[in-house]
């Protein structure tokens, strides 16, 4: 048993159809793939990220234990993997990109058992295979739409504030997702595309539920706005309006969060964001354009499109983070 150093460009890998979709490459040095040979020691099915824990031997000979991080468990199920797929003693060789602080912690590519069988993060797009002429249903984020948006957000203009906070930003320390803490809008509902999004429209309200961190927004269509000195939270105070077909969510009073508008860029009180939601042509998309403003870190608006697929064939899956756990995988 030992470790395999490997070194390569994140292209090759991409091009086997892995999207890395759900994790910060702040934490990773995505430019670089080590492989590993061992035994699995521990298997942690949890979130927000599942764990695999194996023994393996040093260049030097020294026997050390390795923490594999893969995706959260609504993402594994759906690649196929179960809370029983390792077992401790299990053989497996493993492709991973390693953790920047040299750390024996490593963001999983690939794990290959000792029957052949290869296990991934699937993150693939699905096939359009159902219209709709509604909001109301199950909608998945396009991969295809991600990069894009992930190339504007961090490469926006920053204020003196938003580049000093951004510079001293470390994401093994700062992470609020190692305490069960999401994203707040636009990234706890569109900014995925690997987790699954479900809308509900009622006479009154806009339910938007997202499987990332069990997020839950609340979108208030009866005419109120928003409350004067009201409480600010991490997915903010949405209302609504109809414009036509287009449904226009406006959101302010977003409690400060660390890495809001991009890796280690803060959000503050000033943050405020407009969503247009509106179906494609043949309804099988959503289309959100979006607007943030946060001019204490950003010195202009960020504008993005985003894109989810139709997909009443999926099902929104529990995430039920739990912050203790958390702490003990990957984020000590």
């Amino acid at each position: 048993m030992r470790v395999l150093c490997v070194v390569a460009l994140v292209a090759v890998f991409l091009a086997g159809g892995l999207a890395l979709g759900h994790h910060s490459d702040a934490g990773y040095d995505q430019g670089r793939v080590i492989g590993l040979q061992g035994e699995v020691t521990r298997f942690l099915w949890r979130n927000p990220h599942i764990t695999v824990y194996m023994e393996t031997e040093n260049q030097a000979g020294e026997r050390v234990e390795w923490g594999l991080e893969a995706g959260s468990t609504p993402i594994m199920t759906r690649s196929g993997w179960t809370p029983d797929l390792f077992a401790s003693g299990d053989e497996i060789t493993v492709r991973a990109h390693p953790d920047r602080s040299h750390r024996t912690h490593a963001m999983m590519i690939s794990i290959e058992k000792a029957d052949g069988s290869v296990w991934i993060q699937d993150e693939a797009d699905y096939p359009a295979t159902a219209s709709t002429t509604t909001f109301d249903g199950v909608w998945k984020g396009i991969a295809e739409t991600l990069s894009p948006f992930n190339r504007q957000l961090n490469s926006q203009a920053l204020t003196p504030a938003g580049e000093s906070a951004k510079a001293e930003y470390n994401y093994q320390t700062d992470s609020p997702i190692a305490d069960c803490i999401p994203p707040p809008p636009p990234g706890s509902t569109i900014g995925s595309t690997v987790y699954i999004n479900e809308i509900e429209v009622l006479d009154d309200r806009v339910i938007i539920r997202s499987e990332f961190f069990d997020a839950s927004r609340t979108v208030y269509m009866d005419g109120r706005g928003h409350p004067a000195n009201g409480e600010r939270t991490n997915l903010g105070h949405s209302v609504g309006r109809w414009e036509g077909d287009v449904l226009v969510v406006d959101t302010t009073l977003f409690a400060d969060h660390p890495s809001a508008n991009g890796s280690g860029v803060p959000s503050g009180a000033r943050k405020h964001l407009v969503e247009r939601y509106a179906l494609s042509e043949d309804g099988t998309r959503l289309i959100v354009d979006f607007v943030m403003e946060d001019p204490e870190f950003m010195i202009e608006p960020f504008s993005a499109r985003k894109e989810l697929l139709f997909a009443p064939q999926l099902e929104l899956l529990t995430y039920d983070c739990d912050p203790d756990l958390s702490r003990q995988s990957g984020f000590e």
